[in-house]
């Protein structure tokens, strides 16, 4: 499945760009895009093999795949409520370095990862944290620690117990 995350990293690089952008642009053949991009014909022919990987580019003659539905995702999955672009449907995207912006988006992923009151143990803790941190910048030992240093969960006797968020 394409996602944000997939187009940004398929296109960061410049070979790949150049090759999405000679497709956009009308070139459908290798040679059209080997010609358009600047690339070599090599080049060009390992870039459009990832772009179609990607999901990005379909067909051959090579056309730009439909990316409506991607772009109607963006929508839903963004919270109105200032996480983006840091949370991104149940998927955190990376952490923000501002104290006050770094708590809140912490809140958010204890509150939807964990019921207040609750003990778990740290292999499950470990489980629901990864699932939020599946293809983000954070991994979720650092989350753990980040909620325990927040006060969100507090560890002891090989529990962690998920505490209530402030009002």
């Amino acid at each position: 499945m394409t996602t944000p995350e997939t187009v940004v990293r398929v296109l960061a690089e410049p070979a790949r760009l150049r090759a999405f952008a000679a497709v956009v642009l009308g070139a459908g053949t290798l040679a059209d895009v080997a010609a358009a991009s600047g690339l070599k014909v090599k080049d060009a022919g390992t870039a459009l093999r990832k772009l179609r990987e990607a999901g990005l580019v379909e067909g051959d003659p090579a056309r730009p795949a439909d990316l409506k539905p991607l772009a109607a995702t963006l929508t839903e999955s963004v919270p109105a409520d200032g996480l983006a672009p840091f949370v991104r449907g149940d998927k955190l995207i990376s952490l923000p370095v501002a104290f006050e912006r770094r708590r809140k988006i912490l809140e958010h992923v204890a509150s939807k990862a964990f019921v207040p009151q609750t003990y778990y143990e740290e292999q499950e803790i470990n489980e629901r944290l990864q699932a939020w941190c599946d293809g983000g910048e954070v991994d979720h030992v650092t989350i753990r620690r980040y909620l325990v240093d927040f006060g969100l969960l507090e560890r002891g006797g090989g529990l962690y117990q998920a505490q209530p968020l402030p009002i």
